[in-house]
């Protein structure tokens, strides 16, 4: 296996296996508390190379790359993270409710020559939300582990109202990014296609003179 994702994100290996990606997860843990001062971007960015660099450093082989990524949601400048606890994802939805937010993903691949990097900004309007329409979501234990509160591939999705730029990443993998960050490194998604031809009916049938 030359790629391992440092991840345990179910969403982002889903979208990986979705372009045809052959991986080997392998969860890191670091710390993922906001610097003071520091930008939404220059945050996701950070983590998601040193997730990446954690998880070169775990698999221990220097032919093997290693893909990390992160995921958060500002409102107003704001960092908003995974909620703490269920009275947090309601305050932090209700903040949300019939606003317009940014999903910033950074992702990041590391191998034995270096680190190489994106971020993608994505705009996205909620419609207006009743506290009953919250409390239900809440109760079902989707918001707790996804940052802003929400997964718009889940039960959540039924909140946006629009999205403007790439869906992939607001669920926590710009795919388009990823796959030109792999090719880069010589592991174009693309090769791994499967080829119809060599199972359609035309080819499998004889051929008469």
């Amino acid at each position: 296996m030359t790629l391992v994702l440092a991840s345990a994100s179910p969403r982002r290996a889903e979208l990986l296996r979705q372009i045809g990606v052959q991986f080997l997860c392998l969860p890191v843990d670091i710390d993922e508390t906001v610097r003071v001062a520091e930008s939404a971007r220059d945050y996701v960015l950070r983590l998601a190379q040193e997730k990446a660099q954690a998880g070169f450093a775990r698999h221990g082989d220097p032919s093997v790359w290693s893909l990390g990524s992160d995921t958060t949601v500002t409102l107003g400048g704001e960092i908003l993270g995974k909620p703490l606890d269920h009275d947090d994802a309601v305050a932090m939805l209700h903040r949300l409710s019939g606003q317009h937010h940014q999903v910033m993903t950074a992702v990041a691949l590391v191998g034995a020559d270096g680190c190489r990097s994106a971020v993608v900004v994505t705009d996205v309007t909620f419609r207006p939300l009743t506290h009953d329409q919250i409390e239900a979501y809440c109760v079902t234990g989707e918001p707790m582990d996804k940052a802003g509160g929400y997964g718009i591939q889940g039960m959540g999705g039924v909140f946006v109202e629009s999205i403007h730029g790439s869906y992939s990443s607001v669920v926590g993998l710009p795919l388009a990014e990823t796959a030109q960050l792999l090719a880069e490194a010589g592991l174009a998604p693309w090769h791994n296609w499967p080829d119809h031809r060599n199972n359609s009916t035309e080819a499998r049938a004889p051929k008469y003179e």
